[in-house]
């Protein structure tokens, strides 16, 4: 018996699939942006600065954690069946000796 399997990944992620969390994720930009600008209309420019660099800091662990995650569910694992895998070498080897002949 043999446990031993050969496997193929396959990765089914598109643009698609993180669209929305792009597009998300620039809304809060924009959303720390209008917020800064307002704040730098007051006496206090610095709480602007500071506004937009803490809403960046605490947004950009979660927009992480969304990409990977959404990544990781788009990663497939297939076992590999052997007699095809056979045949799809010995086709490519006969394919690469055709063409060294010729």
């Amino acid at each position: 018996m043999d446990y031993a399997k050969k496997y193929q990944m396959k990765c089914t992620l598109t643009f698609g699939d993180i669209y929305s969390q792009i597009i998300v994720w620039l809304i809060v930009l924009f959303v720390s942006l209008a917020t800064a600008l307002g704040l730098m209309g007051a006496s206090r420019p610095i709480y602007a600065l500071a506004t937009v660099g803490l809403i960046l800091v605490l947004s950009l662990p979660f927009l992480l954690f969304a990409f990977v995650t959404t990544l990781l569910n788009h990663i497939e694992f297939d076992a590999v069946d052997p007699e095809s895998e056979n045949a799809k070498s010995d086709a490519y080897a006969a394919g690469q000796m055709s063409s060294q002949s010729a």
